[in-house]
């Protein structure tokens, strides 16, 4: 994250506030479980096989379609020539599907886990080499790393390094704020603006592929 170059990182604040977009709109549409926060999606499972089967199911199948996602999204950028674009398209056409299913009034459950699919695949935009080189949905690596950064600026460093890492953090949390007042305003509707959100991106992912070609 630290070596990156300032489009990359425009990139990764964009990416990173759609996830929380995407996460808080899905988060109210299925009532309290996440379509990219696994992490409390896992809670929600092991709290739910001691209290609540429904709710262990429903967390569990998104975590099942978040993990198709990012296997569909690593295949999707090992084998594609413009790896950066194709994962974005990838991304794309699964918001869209989800979309178009909102919009024909099917059930927000089969919605939300077309939209885990996406966030699971989004995640593999800055892989290199099967590693994950910037973390798009989830957040606590990056506020750590928040954290450490801060303890070497009160340490002396005067470099701004934990700058980016808050930034990413703040770049989620603003995703989700325009999510959920999208939401309240707008209903399922608010899936398309995701969607038209990233073709810009996609036109912006060329510059990555050119680069790396």
């Amino acid at each position: 994250m630290l070596r990156s170059e300032g489009h990359v990182r425009f990139l990764a604040y964009g990416l990173s506030a759609l996830a929380g977009y995407i996460d808080a709109v899905g988060f109210t549409m299925v009532g309290g479980f996440f379509v990219s926060f696994m992490s409390g999606n896992t809670t929600r499972m092991a709290v739910g096989v001691f209290t609540h089967a429904h709710d262990w199911k429903v967390a569990g199948s998104l975590i099942l379609a978040f993990l198709v996602g990012v296997i569909c999204g690593s295949l999707t950028g090992r084998v594609a020539r413009n790896r950066h674009r194709m994962v974005l398209i990838l991304v794309a056409g699964l918001l869209l599907l989800a979309a178009c299913m909102s919009s024909l009034l099917l059930p927000a459950w089969p919605v939300a886990l077309v939209m885990a699919a996406a966030m699971g695949a989004e995640n593999a935009f800055f892989e290199r080499d099967g590693e994950v080189q910037i973390g798009l949905t989830y957040m606590t690596g990056t506020l750590v790393k928040t954290g450490q950064r801060i303890t070497d600026a009160i340490m002396g460093a005067r470099d701004g390094a934990w700058k980016p890492y808050a930034a990413l953090w703040a770049a989620l949390m603003s995703g989700a704020i325009l999510g959920a007042m999208a939401y309240q305003h707008i209903g399922k509707l608010a899936l398309w603006l995701a969607v038209l959100v990233l073709i810009p991106a996609i036109f912006a992912a060329k510059r990555l592929d050119r680069e790396q070609d």
